[in-house]
This record gives structure tokens, C-alpha cells and sequence, in this order.
């Protein structure tokens, strides 16, 4: 497919020469024979193909656009099934689409997230089968931060995704702990404002200090170790274990506070077989172990003051509830004496006195009915006796008269459809020597003895002569 490159526009020739070029006039077009007749007019269309390839081709050449850094917030972020991820750049004026393929994904430290301002490293580019020009970033970094920003956002986009910062992995704290574990530094002055915080708000707890470095290379380790001693250990004289940990430090810069975003430190403190709240730094200061904590606090003696209650509030909870324990009291009271009233005058009614009373008249009442209702049932069952007396005589006529006529059917019935009605009219009954029926002369030998039986009497005869008809 050619591309053509049509000339500037030339101010001193007639508009209509130049704004509808013939088809002969078109750039690039191999010239043709004259026409016999004349030459028709009309505009060069191209396809919707030629004019983003021109598009794409002339993007292409500005070198600006091959090499180029760009600043904004993200926009709508969308991933698709192969893995690519597709946003928008924007700012107060315009937008740009990005798309970052699966293979750069795989390089790049995080991930783009609406409302997050980045700087996005790629190329301007066309995409011809939707007709609209996008970035293709190949690097990706937060506006404004540094190399260790970027792995801190890397390491909390990793973690989290596999779901170490996840609400419901939260687990409540004691409300009233007895023994409360403590990960920080021996000698720092955290310990010492954590231990003031505790006397004062609730001195029933005891503390357990497992001291450990929380500034420097070596501290993630002394860190894991200290939180891997306070899960272990129990108080030999009581046997009970810390019911929660304070894991603490003072405030810093991010590198002093980097021990807290190492993936060891925050799989242990999420791993922590015990609530463990993460009080590292001022309240501005974000680490990944407030992430992976069952609570973050702002500092550490806030920490402190969330691991227990304040005995001022349990004593005003408990006289509120003492006053409600004595209102209940007096309720309880008044209702068993009301219930005692209650059985008192129950206990009158069953008096045996009274009881013995009362039988008497509710036995009385009963004969009466009782009475009543025998006089009452005798002379129905009188009258229904005379009646049945009157009309047995006559049933038991009827039904004798009826039994002798169906006897008399029957029994004329059952000579009609009897062999001995048949012998009547002059048949026989012919049996073999054995008893058996017959039928067929063809079944008799001469000479065989058979039974005539006939309508009085028998005869035993023996067989001269068999007829086939």
C-alpha cells in the first residue's frame, strides 16, 4: 500500500483548485492516457486503513514521541484476559490511554492504581484496529518517590496480593489482657513511655520485654526473633503467655523505619499466634507492618493505651453496672414476695377444710347428673327395646320365607345343571376299568370292561364291537 505525502497548500492558487484535486492531479498515482472527454472532478478518498496508517507513520517519525516520560494521575484501570493492562493518564486538561503488555508487567516493581500519580516511562503509538493513539509504557514508577518507595510498593503490592492485609484476618484484641508482650528497643525511650501508659491506665497487666534492634541491617532478623520469643514463652509461676503484642519504635525517616517494611518482619507479625498491634513512628509515618497488624496505632504509647482499658472507664462501668445489679436485686426481691403472696392464698384454697368442702359439693353436683342421665338413657333404651320387640317377629317370618324360596331356586337350579338331569333324557355315563371318562370311541379295545351309568342304576358290560361313527 503507498502512502502518499500530498503537497502543502498553495495560497495563490484558486481554492477550488486546490480543495478538489482531480483523480489524475493525485499525488503519487501513475499517470494516465487522456480521456476522450473530459475529466471528471471529485475529492481522493481513501480508506479508513490508509488514513490511520498515515496517522501511525507520521507518529512514528517524531522522535519525541519513541522516547518519552510522562506524568499524571491514573484513571480507569482494567486488565484483560491476557494479562495486559489497560488505564488513562490524566491531569486537569487532558487524557492519554496506556496499556502496559503482560511481559512488562512481569518487570515493573507495582502495579497502577486509580488516583495514584505516577511517571510512566514508553512510546506513543497507534492502535489501527480501534483507531485511537495510546501509550505503551515499558517502565513505571511513583511521582515524586525514590528507588526505596518503589520497593516498598512493590513489596506491600506483592503481600498484599496474596492476603496478609486483609480485614478479615483482623483479630480482636483482649478486653482485658493479664499479660501483654512487648518487641521494641531496651533502651530507647518507647519501653518506658509503653510501661508509664500501662501503670496508669491499667496496672493489672504485667509486661514482658523482648528487647530487639529496630534501626539497621541486622534489625529484621533481631525483630522476628524477639516477636518468635514472646510466642513461646509462658510465665513459669502462672503458665500464662502474653494475650497481646506491642511491636514498636520511635518515629524516622523511611530508611530508619525499614526494618518494619521487610517481608520477614511483616509475615511474622502476621503469622503471630496472638493479636499483635504495630505502633512504629508518628502517626504520619506509614510501615507495612500496620498493614499486617490486627491494629495499627499512631505511636506507641497510643499503642499502649489501645492494648488495655482505662481503669477509669472499668470503674464507671462497673458501678453502672452495680447499679444496675441492685435494681435487678430489687426487682428479684418484690416479685419473690409477690410470688409468696401468691402461693400463700393458693395454700388457703387447698386448706383441707376447704378442699374437703368443695368434694362434697362438686360429688353431690355429679350424682345429681349422674342420676339424670341414667333415667334418661333406661327410658330410651325401654323404647327402643319395644320397638325392636315388635318388629322381630315379623322381620324373622320375612326372612325365613325368603331363605326357603332361594333354597328351592337353588336346588332346581342345581338339578337342572347336575349329569343326573342328563341321565334323565336317556344318556349314559361310560367309565374304563380305571374310572376314567369316555369320550372317544377310538380310546376303546374289544374286550375292555366298562361302567355304564345310567339315570337308576348301572350296568357292567364288556365291549364286542368299536364304531368309528
Amino acid at each position: 500500500m503507498s502512502h502518499e505525502r500530498r503537497p502543502p497548500i498553495d495560497p495563490e492558487r484558486p481554492w477550488n483548485d486546490w480543495l478538489r484535486p482531480t483523480w489524475d492531479d493525485a499525488p503519487g498515482e501513475p499517470s494516465r492516457p487522456a480521456p476522450t472527454s473530459a475529466p471528471a472532478l471529485g475529492p481522493r478518498i481513501r480508506s479508513v486503513a490508509e488514513v490511520t496508517r498515515e496517522i501511525k507513520d507520521r507518529l512514528r517519525a517524531v522522535p519525541a514521541l519513541r522516547d518519552l516520560w510522562v506524568e499524571g494521575e491514573v484513571g480507569q484501570v482494567s486488565m484483560s484476559a491476557a494479562g495486559h493492562c489497560y488505564f488513562t493518564l490524566k491531569d486537569d486538561r487532558a487524557q492519554l490511554r496506556a496499556v502496559i503488555f503482560r511481559d512488562e508487567r512481569r518487570a515493573i516493581p507495582f502495579e497502577p492504581r486509580t488516583g495514584l500519580r505516577i511517571v510512566a516511562h514508553g512510546r506513543v503509538d497507534v492502535f489501527e484496529q480501534q483507531g485511537h493513539y495510546q501509550l505503551y509504557v515499558d517502565m513505571l514508577q511513583p511521582a515524586g518517590l525514590g528507588d526505596l518507595a518503589l520497593r516498598l510498593e512493590a513489596i506491600k503490592a506483592r503481600l498484599a496480593a496474596e492476603g496478609l492485609f486483609e480485614a478479615a484476618r483482623k483479630r480482636p484484641l483482649p478486653v482485658w489482657p493479664r499479660l501483654i508482650g512487648v518487641a521494641t528497643s531496651a533502651q530507647g525511650a518507647v519501653i518506658h513511655d509503653i510501661s508509664r501508659v500501662l501503670e496508669r491506665r491499667w496496672p493489672l497487666a504485667r509486661v514482658v520485654l523482648s528487647p530487639c534492634l529496630v534501626q539497621g541491617e541486622a534489625a529484621p532478623i533481631s525483630i522476628v526473633a524477639a516477636l518468635r520469643r514472646l510466642a513461646a514463652w509462658r510465665d513459669p509461676a502462672t503458665g500464662l503467655r502474653p494475650e497481646v503484642v506491642i511491636l514498636a519504635r520511635g518515629g524516622g525517616s523511611l530508611e530508619d523505619l525499614w526494618p518494619f517494611n521487610d517481608e520477614r518482619v511483616v509475615r511474622a507479625v502476621a503469622s503471630h499466634p496472638v493479636p499483635v498491634i504495630s505502633g512504629v513512628g508518628h502517626e504520619t509515618d506509614v510501615t507495612l507492618t500496620d498493614f499486617a497488624a490486627d491494629l495499627r496505632a499512631a505511636t506507641p504509647s497510643v499503642a499502649a493505651e489501645l492494648a488495655v482499658p482505662a481503669r477509669h472507664d472499668q470503674a464507671v462501668a462497673l458501678r453502672a453496672l452495680r447499679a444496675r445489679l441492685d435494681a435487678g436485686t430489687q426487682r428479684s426481691l418484690r416479685h419473690a414476695r409477690d410470688a409468696v403472696t401468691a402461693e400463700g392464698r393458693a395454700l388457703d384454697h387447698l386448706h383441707p377444710a376447704a378442699v374437703l368442702a368443695g368434694e362434697r359439693e362438686r360429688v353431690g353436683l355429679l350424682l345429681d347428673r349422674a342420676r339424670v342421665a341414667m333415667d334418661a338413657r333406661l327410658g330410651s333404651a325401654r323404647t327402643v327395646l319395644g320397638r325392636a320387640g315388635e318388629r322381630l317377629p315379623v322381620a324373622a317370618r320375612g326372612r325365613v320365607v325368603r331363605a326357603s324360596t332361594s333354597l328351592h331356586a337353588a336346588r332346581a337350579s342345581l338339578m337342572a345343571l347336575g349329569p343326573y338331569a342328563t341321565l334323565e333324557r336317556g344318556y349314559a355315563i361310560v367309565r374304563d376299568e380305571r374310572g376314567g371318562l369316555l369320550r372317544d370311541a377310538s380310546t376303546v379295545a374289544p374286550g375292555m370292561l366298562v361302567d355304564v351309568r345310567l339315570a337308576r342304576g348301572g350296568l357292567d358290560a364288556r365291549v364286542e364291537h368299536v364304531r368309528d361313527s
